[in-house]
């Protein structure tokens, strides 16, 4: 029986446990955050290389509330002074 570091997956079969597209894991190997070995057009990758990145964060970075609301304020800031010189 093989361990879970022997298996092989695809990149679709890797964004679907990491909860991101098959194009951010080609992102991830390319940014070599990921290693992975090319098979023909296709890449493979261990699903013990996988674990070790599940560590990692994958994805967008998430926003905090307070980050929003400064955009927010921001943008609704600089429409109101472009606003005043004109009727």
């Amino acid at each position: 029986m093989k361990e879970e570091s022997d298996v092989l997956l695809s990149t679709a079969e890797v964004g679907a446990r990491l909860g991101v597209t098959r194009q951010r894991v080609l992102e991830l190997i390319t940014e070599g955050r990921l290693s992975a070995m090319k098979v023909g057009r296709a890449y493979i990758i261990r699903a013990g290389d996988v674990a070790s990145l599940d560590r990692l964060r994958v994805g967008r970075p998430k926003t905090t509330p307070d980050t929003n609301k400064r955009a927010t304020s921001q943008i609704r800031g600089s429409k109101q002074g472009s606003r005043k010189g004109k009727k």
